[in-house]
């Protein structure tokens, strides 16, 4: 963890709900005029599109456990870690970018499912700032989330989150539904063992838990929308006494607490919740960083 160069990652699987939660932290960065350094958590997979399929074919062909997106196979756990070391120590890193679409390959000159060259982040930024699958990942080589200065994790209860995957990936990428419960089936394994355990080291967890029946899935036709759910929210419990719960209740319409390092929310709310939560929090990490800058320019004289 580090006071001068702060990282702060949000981490969940797909169709969690991250990208929710980049929003609350982008507006969040531009209204108190804070410079974020960008860290995409695709840019470390170490599979592009094709590499990944074709490890997956012959996986399956040797009769092997293919790798997934959740696992140590197709992901740089160590340059995850090494990126936020770096940052930390030095305010600068290195970073690429993982093509999506076609869209975004054309400044690059470059197709879709393949990664951009290596730059370096320039020195001056305030803060580093990751969203993906794996900011908090340890393993028995690894571990990354001991250089997260805040560390949040979205993580819907997994029925919702599979029917927000089926429903994502038949409409933005055409998959059929056989292909897409085949993905979540082949990435359970890394799922429980790289994914969950993350959200046991996080300092705030947003689950979304919706109030109509999800008890399958594969057959659902509609996402529950943010009206039919609510929004459990956990501190961890050494953070929880510097939290304003009372003020947090005020703000907050029909919000409740459920247990005492834990807030319950409207689903309509999720957004308007996490500014109010994490706005003092960034707050409190710049703060700190202009403190550390003060005392070491201070030292200088």
């Amino acid at each position: 963890m580090s006071v001068k160069h702060p990282v702060v990652a949000v981490t969940g699987s797909s169709g969690a709900g991250t990208t929710t939660v980049k929003r609350a932290f982008e507006h969040i960065f531009r209204r108190e005029n804070i410079t974020a350094a960008i860290i995409e958590g695709d840019s470390l997979h170490s599979l592009d599109r094709k590499a990944f399929k074709e490890a997956v074919a012959k996986a399956e062909k040797e009769g092997r456990r293919p790798p997934s997106h959740f696992g140590p196979e197709a992901n740089h756990f160590d340059l995850i870690e090494k990126t936020f070391k770096e940052y930390g120590e030095k305010g600068t890193c290195m970073r690429r970018y993982y093509i999506h679409s076609e869209e975004e390959g054309k400044p690059w000159g470059q197709e879709p499912g393949t990664f951009t060259p290596w730059e370096r982040i320039p020195k001056g930024t305030d803060l580093l700032f990751y969203e993906g699958l794996h900011g908090g990942v340890v393993t028995d080589k690894v571990n990354a989330a001991q250089y997260v200065d805040l560390l949040v994790g979205v993580v819907p209860i997994v029925n919702l989150e599979w029917i927000q995957k089926i429903h994502r990936d038949a409409a933005e990428r055409g998959y059929s539904a056989d292909v897409i419960v085949d993905t979540i089936l082949r990435r359970m394994h890394d799922y429980v063992h790289y994914i969950t355990p993350q959200f046991s080291r996080t300092h705030i967890n947003f689950q979304r838990v919706p109030t109509v029946d999800t008890s399958n899935p594969f057959i659902a036709r509609d996402i529950p929308t943010p009206d039919e759910s609510f929004v459990v929210i956990r501190f961890r419990r050494e953070i929880a006494p510097t939290v304003d719960f009372p003020y947090l209740l005020n703000m907050i319409p029909h919000s409740f607490m459920s247990r005492p390092n834990t807030i319950v929310v409207p689903g309509g709310k999720m957004g308007f919740a996490m500014e109010l939560i994490l706005t003092p929090m960034i707050h409190d990490l710049i703060a700190r960083k202009k403190k550390a800058a003060a005392a070491k320019a201070s030292t200088r004289k």
